[in-house]
């Protein structure tokens, strides 16, 4: 876990703690003025570039209009024009799937197929939107009181972003090894399919504890994923579960079943297995969900908090009615391409974008001391944003960055 100072706050949250770290950055347990408890995840410097945090917007809006599903965690908002980029999430009490299996053993076979049941489901609502997760593993999924639940969902625009990510140092190891070929090998338009793939990864680790294919080092394990000759490591796969993970974990991305496939697959064989859909829901939450834990329990802000809570309620007034006319105009021509300015390069023509949301200054240095909004000056992605508006009014206007 990473041991830099924890900021004071992100975008209009204030933190609580850490709750961990990862490839794509930190996680955070924070509160909203009305003191709602949220996951707030701050993205790595070095996944920051124009071009992601241009696609990052674009899907975080779209995430925004989720719905049908409980098993995705709801995506609340987010600032791709931070300094370092946020989001934030609906908070869910529970355990990652990784851990209760590492903790108790794999699942048996009719609750397997009741995880796999589920979590299709609620991935068929996220595809539905016209989104894909990119980055499904068992790390992934939250086991608690409701059933599963995918988190680290909006974090797509950062996966596979650019052939260059499979290189990064530390990106990988917990990542490639779920990752279907067609993503290792660095196409940025992978289909549904791949969330197909994702799940299988899902599956078989929750009924095995191992993935279909491990290494000690990312290279040697990237390089199986995309070998046609090598087939995924099946072993200890109970044989009621293997034509269903088989399917999912295909090469070609057109020989793997469809959500709704995989969700009927996963019904018939409960029903075989001698019990019904919604009893083995029941049957995962009693055997996956330890009541004395503390992550099971919805964290409630304490009396300091409640007190820091105040003072951003107020502080935030303050901001959203600081004038904003006083912002200086951008230099003629635009000044350039910096970090949080799209190159031109980089967009075709459309509309300009828009921004998901502009409220609070970036994450903080870890002071204790709540940051003092500067009059008349709104916060620093406030003003990227009507800077770049204001830029391409005149000139060719801009569309979303094709995936």
């Amino acid at each position: 876990m990473s041991s830099a100072p924890l900021p004071s706050r992100i975008g209009p949250y204030l933190v609580e703690r850490r709750l961990g770290a990862g490839g794509m950055g930190e996680v955070y347990l924070a509160y909203s003025v009305a003191g709602e408890p949220v996951a707030v995840k701050v993205i790595r410097p070095d996944r920051t570039d124009p071009h992601t945090r241009a696609r990052f917007e674009r899907e975080a809006a779209i995430a925004r209009t989720i719905s049908g599903t409980g098993r995705v965690a709801r995506f609340i908002e987010a600032d791709p024009f931070a300094e370092q980029p946020w989001l934030a999430m609906d908070y869910v009490p529970g355990r990652p799937l990784s851990d209760v299996v590492r903790n108790q053993g794999p699942l048996s076979a009719p609750l397997v197929a009741s995880l796999g049941a589920l979590l299709a489901e609620g991935l068929a609502a996220v595809h539905s939107a016209g989104l894909v997760h990119r980055d499904l593993k068992a790390q992934n999924v939250i086991l608690g009181d409701f059933g599963p639940v995918i988190i680290d969902f909006g974090l797509g625009a950062f996966v596979g972003a650019s052939k260059g990510s499979l290189t990064q140092a530390g990106m990988v190891i917990g990542t490639v090894r779920c990752m279907p070929p067609e993503q290792a090998l660095g196409e940025m338009d992978v289909t549904q399919a791949a969330d197909v793939y994702g799940l299988g990864t899902v599956l078989l680790y929750a009924a095995t504890e191992h993935y279909p294919y491990d290494g000690a080092r990312w290279e040697a394990v990237a390089a199986q994923v995309v070998n046609p000759e090598i087939g995924p490591d099946l072993s200890g796969l109970p044989d009621e579960l293997a034509p269903i993970v088989t399917g999912m974990l295909a090469h070609r991305a057109d020989d793997r079943p469809s959500l709704e496939e995989v969700t009927r697959q996963c019904a018939d064989l409960m029903r075989q297995l001698g019990t019904s859909p919604a009893r083995a829901r029941r049957a995962l939450i009693q055997e996956t969900t330890a009541k004395d834990h503390p992550t099971m329990v919805q964290p409630q802000p304490d009396g300091p908090m409640l007190d820091r809570l105040d003072s951003l309620e107020r502080l935030l007034r303050e901001e959203s009615a600081s004038p904003a006319e006083n912002i200086p105009a951008p230099p003629p021509g635009g000044g350039g391409s910096g970090p949080d300015t799209p190159a031109e390069s980089d967009v075709a023509s459309s509309p300009p974008p828009v921004l998901v949301s502009a409220q609070g200054p970036e994450p903080g240095s870890g002071s204790p001391a709540e940051p003092v909004p500067q009059k008349g000056r709104p916060p620093a992605s406030r003003r990227v944003a009507e800077e770049l508006r204001e830029r391409y009014a005149v000139g060719p206007a801009l569309a979303w960055l094709k995936r």
